[in-house]
């Protein structure tokens, strides 16, 4: 069984996705379409050197936009998954794999996401901390002492990413060395995601969403707020699964195992960059199952994974 999965903010890379624009008319179609939707052009952002890439605000479209670009491209091989999968701003990619979600709407979803991720808490008051070296439930249990601090993401055992009040990630930064992490590092974003200090901007994240047109879909996906399959019997569940996420914990291990406990053998990552192939090895060794690992971030690539999935 395949999954697609799609990499989340960090991702991004000047040049991300430039040669399936020169080289797929179907991929220059989704770089165009965002730039009308958006009113900026995409293709420059994505593929000359700027600061922007890196402002949430425009990270996540320009993401969104890179990863369906080449989704498109695998898509025309006739291969097809059996599930999907994304990190985080990845979940709307996925969604769009699944067909829950039409390009346009997600990558136009993205981008208020962005802005109102960016907008809720001022600079300098929140942070995040990556925690290498320490059992995730360890984690968890320090930060529940600790007001203003929770797990944000779990990426991969031995990688778990905290989140919340400045003041808040240092004093667990401390306790969490105390407690055996090899290294506490604190990671240079632009405010506290997936913590209870963004949950304003779910609320107004539901508010664009309501305005969404959910479509039946034959290939579920898995949410990270739960790390379940969402299949379109609980269509209904998905926009305030959605708003949760903004502020909630990314179940990527469990998302990951409970695919794997669904008979996956076989993930593809589709985006810039290499992480997410690195966090499912992890996950599957950690469990004791083997499964096999591509990545799509050249036009080259499509045709090799193909031939080596065929």
């Amino acid at each position: 069984m395949i999954a697609y999965v799609f990499p989340g903010q960090g991702a991004q890379v000047v040049g991300m996705g430039k040669d399936f624009y020169e080289k797929s008319d179907i991929s220059k179609k989704i770089f165009d379409k965002a730039t009308e939707l958006l009113g900026f052009d995409m293709a420059k952002l994505c593929f000359e050197e700027n600061d922007d890439i890196n402002i949430t605000e425009y990270t996540q479209a320009a993401l969104l936009t890179t990863s369906i670009a080449m989704l498109k491209v695998l898509e025309e091989t006739g291969v097809k998954p059996d599930v999907c999968a994304g990190l985080s701003l990845g979940e709307y990619c996925a969604m769009t794999a699944a067909g829950v979600m039409d390009f346009e709407d997600a990558v136009k979803a993205v981008r208020q996401r962005g802005i109102l991720m960016q907008e809720a808490v001022p600079n300098g008051i929140g942070a995040m901390s990556a925690i290498i070296g320490l059992d995730g439930q360890v984690i968890a249990d320090i930060c529940d002492k600790i007001d203003g601090v929770s797990v944000a993401n779990y990426n991969c055992p031995g990688q778990i990413v905290i989140t919340g009040k400045k003041e808040a990630v240092e004093e667990a930064n401390v306790k969490l060395s105390e407690a055996g992490a090899k290294r506490c590092v604190m990671l240079n974003v632009s405010g506290p995601f997936h913590s209870a200090m963004l949950e304003e901007a779910g609320e107004e994240l539901y508010k664009v969403l309501e305005n969404v047109e959910l479509h039946d879909f034959e290939i579920p996906y898995v949410t990270n707020v739960t790390a379940e399959y969402v299949t379109k019997e609980n269509k209904d569940e998905i926009k305030e699964m959605l708003k949760r996420q903004v502020s909630s914990s990314v179940l990527w291990i469990q998302s990951v195992e409970n695919m794997i406990d669904n008979g996956v053998d076989t993930f593809i990552e589709i985006g810039p960059g290499k992480t997410l192939t690195g966090f499912i090895k992890k996950i599957a060794k950690a469990v004791g199952k083997e499964v096999d690992t591509y990545n799509i971030e050249k036009y080259e690539d499509v045709a090799a994974v193909v031939a080596q999935i065929a």
